[in-house]
């Protein structure tokens, strides 16, 4: 039956004449308004929307029991492999396998029970038995009366992600293994440098040594002694391995053991030239001259060693020494300005048939020798300046009264208050000697 168009009817007096006239309203289905128009034209680019998304998207009923699947888009049949004939009306649990975390699926669980919304990330299985790792977040959706009806989720394909992530913390527990490993390297080379230091120096009638060493952060190869050689001479060395690490300190060991008093291993000693099976004691240019021979042939010129090595008479005070890539003993006397003895050659293990002149210095009663590394006068502090020469000179002479290793105890706190907060870049050593009244 169609409903007759409403009418309007109008009387019109035209002078004495009066005419009536009949007016039809518009159909209201042809006069909609606009805004209807365009609402309905949004809703379908919405549906047109949700169906082209490349994320899976879904809705489930969350007025029925189990919350069943009312909504999936083509997003969500490309990323599963399932059909939406296939799931409408089932919980999207279906997904899950045995590889999925209980505690993710209990989060999950308790998110649709208090109705709010969640981000999880879970291992998800294809139609095909795939395993993929879903990135699915849902929201609840409520009517007017804040009631919640429904369940939005959005579901992503996080596999490559996950995969990614999962390589580079496996690729962090490696390196973190490996470092602590390396750490633990380099504490046994530290322990083992600092083993071989003299844990007690000679003690003679009138003569005394002392030494302190500062290591730097890492391992260094500095390395010293005092050595008695026979009954009137003593031998002192100090020396500095090129470089820091293992390499360095494990070079520090082994010129430890060469430079020993077992005199059959030992190139501080000789075979007699007299066809005896006595040993005599080497002049410290050979000792150096030997060492450089040995590393040369050794060596691939990546690492080499700076020294000091002398020989004191204990009865006379002279010191016969060799400073190959050192500078020269320090020589303070009371009442007289210091003086540094000459260097004798270049650092060991650099050039082949290198020669090492000796120098002498003779220590009166009352005069001090002392034998640095160049990590003293190479430390630097906070504005890139070292410590240099003029610093070590002023503290040795203004602390000429104490004792002996007392001074060097001020004096390696110098140089540390100097690197302060950093610390000395490389190991920091210091040998004297002293002869007394």
């Amino acid at each position: 039956m169609i409903e007759a168009e409403p009418q309007i009817r109008l009387e019109v007096k035209i002078g004495a004449v009066t005419k009536q006239m009949t007016l039809s309203k518009p159909d209201a289905a042809r006069a909609k308004p606009l805004d209807d128009e365009r609402a309905r034209a949004q809703l379908e680019l919405k549906d047109r929307a949700l169906a082209a998304s490349a994320e899976g998207i879904t809705i489930a009923d969350a007025r029925l029991p189990d919350n069943p699947l009312i909504y999936v888009n083509a997003g969500f049949e490309r990323l599963t492999g399932y059909s939406a004939a296939e799931v409408l009306g089932r919980n999207c649990r279906f997904l899950q396998g045995s590889g999925a975390d209980p505690a993710t699926v209990d989060l999950l669980r308790t998110a649709v029970r208090e109705k709010r919304e969640a981000t999880v990330q879970l291992l998800n299985y294809r139609k095909d038995g795939t395993p993929f790792w879903n990135r699915l977040s849902i929201t609840p959706v409520e009517d007017a009366a804040g009631t919640v009806t429904h369940f939005i989720g959005v579901q992503s394909d996080v596999t490559a992600e996950k995969q990614a992530k999962d390589a580079l913390e496996k690729t962090n527990d490696l390196l973190e293994a490996a470092g602590r490993a390396m750490k633990r390297d380099l504490q046994a080379a530290s322990d083992l440098q600092h083993a071989l230091l003299p844990t007690q120096l000679p003690a003679f009638s009138g003569v005394h040594f002392a030494y302190r060493f500062r290591p730097c952060s890492d391992v260094g190869g500095d390395s010293l002694n005092v050595l008695p050689l026979d009954d009137r001479r003593v031998g002192l060395y100090i020396l500095d391995v090129s470089g820091h690490g293992v390499a360095a300190a494990l070079l520090s060991v082994t010129l430890t053991h060469m430079l020993s008093i077992v005199p059959d291993r030992s190139f501080l000693y000789q075979a007699a030239t007299d066809g005896s099976s006595k040993y005599c004691i080497t002049p410290p240019a050979e000792v150096v001259s030997r060492l450089n021979r040995h590393f040369l042939s050794s060596l691939d010129g990546s690492r080499f060693f700076t020294m000091i090595y002398g020989i004191l008479d204990k009865e006379t005070g002279e010191f016969r020494y060799v400073a190959a890539g050192q500078r020269g003993p320090i020589h303070i006397s009371r009442g007289s300005a210091p003086s540094i003895g000459e260097p004798g050659g270049v650092p060991v293990g650099l050039f082949d048939g290198a020669t090492y002149e000796e120098h002498t210095a003779t220590l009166s009663k009352g005069h001090r020798l002392y034998l640095c590394t160049d990590g003293i006068m190479e430390s630097e502090n906070i504005t890139e300046q070292e410590f240099g020469l003029r610093h070590l000179l002023e503290t040795l002479e203004e602390s000429g009264d104490l004792p002996l290793g007392d001074q060097l105890s001020l004096l390696m706190r110098r140089v540390e208050d100097w690197s302060a907060p950093a610390g000395p870049a490389d190991d920091a050593s210091v040998l004297a000697i002293e002869r007394s009244g």
